[in-house]
């Protein structure tokens, strides 16, 4: 059955819609179920940042913050300075300037290839004095380091040199390097300090703890340039250095020193040393040694040269004894200043040995006795007393004790005490033999002579007015003032030291001339010496020079140590403006000296 495609008729009662010119004006429609499910999403984002952020913040920021920490947070330290040392008027004799170390990376300079510019890698190498290929392999040879010094201390002009070759894994820290800059006049003394700014001898070791300071470390954030934008606390409060201000007197002691280095190298002496102190305080004034070093330039450093010989050098003091062996038999009672002894015939035998004078000297008073240096005067006094009394004499003079200057490596001397003693031994600890003693203890018997016959504390430091000791009264003043008059004829025609004179200024003081103990007995060396004050009518300073093995013709401590003694204490008291005297004051204080003593008669 065909079937028939009807067609589709439209209605007549239907009017068809009119078309217009004009757009047709359109609504849209707003799907509920589409809005909500966006309204949802943002809101759910929304929330879900809020969320996270608050659980970073305030739930569990440990982590974040722990992470952000590690990479802004550092430790920095400020170092102190190392105190300063001077002498008493501030000039600088040991001081601290900054410098500069460089140091690697070698993890850094393995992973940015630091060497790959040839150009720059060669000059660090020579900058370092090192070999390019050698550095370069000592770096990779252990890449995991994360510090290696290349080259300590060095000066500023090079550090910026390395600075501008910007290297990856080469950097640079700042440091300080010790200088002196008296050099060798007083490096003994001062000492020196090691490449960590230590103290290894003299001062420099003794009062370490007092010159170093402590680093302050402190916690702050840095930015990712290494610029500090925050301080957070401080870790750890650190300690600031002191300084150290000596007794030592930069005037006198470059002075002296000269003086020295010039007698020693006349005389062609192994060595020598000079001490010069302040009879009213105690204080050491100039302390100084030959042959001495540079300690700025330490490449050809000999330790013996190092040796603060004023203090750790014993010798037999000699003739220098005997003004104590007066002074003793003075206080005891055993003998009178007028007194006259019988030296003849200048010989004497003692317990089998000789006991001899330079010659006859025949009778002598006491001032001669020491004026022209007879062993046998000085003998004949000690054997008058028990040799426990003058060994206690000795020892209250600063024999066989420290001085109290508070110097590393300082020795006591020899002061034996035995229960049995020949009159030999006896005799010849009368001149200077039997004991030994250290140039300083010799400085300061002459210190307390000059000074009342009162015994301060020696000090290395300087001291004010209300530090100043009291002092213990070794002999009464009259006995001390008596034989610092005994001695100031001692450069007069009866003396044995007429180069000691100083124009203007009386010298008391004594030779020693003393040979050097070996083996068995002994040998053919001198040690030479020179003791005294000045002036001698109202004393100022003591000095001692001790000359080690003097060589030529000449070797007695007139000939060799006066001479040295009479420059220094010259030009040491008119840098203190010490006036000097007229012969009429001279004379007339002798005068007044002798009135004094016809007195206490």
């Amino acid at each position: 059955m065909s079937q028939v495609r009807r067609r589709r008729t439209i209605p007549k009662t239907a009017k068809p819609k009119k078309k217009s010119g004009a757009k047709q004006k359109l609504h849209p429609t707003l799907f509920q179920g589409r809005f909500r499910f966006v309204v949802f999403g943002l809101c759910s984002v929304f929330f879900a940042i809020i969320a996270k952020a608050a659980w970073i913040q305030v739930i569990a920021p440990d982590r974040l913050i722990n992470e952000g920490d590690m990479r802004s947070l550092r430790t920095e330290t400020r170092e102190v300075q190392r105190g300063l040392i001077t002498d008493r008027n501030g000039e600088m004799l040991a001081v601290s300037v900054p410098v500069e170390a460089i140091w690697a990376d070698p993890k850094v300079f393995v992973d940015k290839n630091g060497d790959k510019d040839a150009r720059r890698w060669q000059a660090l190498a020579e900058i370092l004095d090192q070999d390019a290929d050698a550095l370069a392999a000592r770096l990779k040879k252990n890449p995991k380091r994360r510090f290696v010094y290349l080259k300590r201390q060095v000066t500023p002009a090079m550090a910026e040199y390395v600075r501008k070759l910007r290297i990856p894994g080469i950097g640079l820290k700042p440091e300080s390097r010790r200088y002196y800059p008296a050099g060798e006049v007083i490096a003994q003394l001062i000492g020196i300090t090691n490449i960590d700014d230590k103290g290894l001898e003299g001062l420099e070791s003794q009062y370490d703890d007092w010159l170093t300071g402590s680093a302050s470390k402190f916690k702050v954030r840095k930015s990712r340039d290494g610029k500090v934008v925050e301080n957070l606390a401080i870790i750890e409060e650190g300690e600031n250095s002191n300084d150290l201000r000596l007794s030592i007197d930069m005037r006198l002691q470059s002075m002296a020193y000269e003086e020295l280095k010039i007698a020693t190298k006349f005389h062609m002496a192994a060595s020598g040393s000079i001490v010069i102190l302040d009879v009213a305080t105690g204080e050491v004034l100039a302390m100084v040694n030959t042959p001495s070093y540079n300690p700025n330039q330490r490449s050809n450093l000999k330790s013996y040269t190092m040796r603060n010989r004023a203090v750790t050098d014993t010798f037999e003091p000699g003739s220098t004894v005997k003004p104590l062996v007066v002074a003793t038999a003075l206080t005891e009672g055993v003998a009178k200043p007028d007194e006259v002894v019988d030296t003849s015939p200048g010989w004497r035998y003692l317990g089998g040995s000789r006991v001899s004078d330079f010659k006859n000297y025949g009778k002598l008073d006491i001032t001669h006795i020491l004026l022209k240096s007879s062993n046998m005067g000085t003998s004949n006094l000690a054997l008058r007393m028990d040799v426990d009394v003058l060994l206690d004499s000795y020892a209250r003079f600063g024999f066989g004790d420290f001085s109290g200057v508070n110097l590393p490596g300082e020795s006591t001397g020899v002061l034996s005490r035995r229960s049995r003693w020949s009159e030999h031994e006896r005799a010849t600890l009368s001149f200077g033999y039997g004991l030994t003693v250290t140039p300083l203890q010799l400085a300061q018997v002459y210190s307390v002579l000059a000074n009342g016959g009162r015994r301060h504390p020696l000090s290395i430091l300087k001291l004010r007015p209300e530090q100043l000791p009291q002092g213990d009264q070794v002999v009464p003043e009259w006995v001390a003032n008596e034989v610092i008059h005994m001695l100031s004829g001692i450069t007069g025609p009866d003396g044995t030291a007429k180069k000691a004179y100083i124009e203007g200024y009386t010298v008391a003081g004594k030779t020693g001339t003393a040979q050097k103990a070996v083996a068995g007995g002994y040998g053919d060396d001198y040690v030479t010496s020179f003791a005294g004050v000045a002036p001698a009518e109202n004393p100022r300073l003591a000095i001692a020079v001790v000359i080690n093995d003097p060589k030529g013709e000449s070797y007695s401590g007139g000939s060799v140590a006066a001479p040295v003694f009479a420059k220094v204490m010259a030009n040491a008291l008119q840098l203190l403006n010490v006036a000097p005297m007229t012969q009429s004051q001279q004379a007339a204080a002798k005068t007044a000296k002798r009135g004094e003593r016809n007195d206490r008669s």
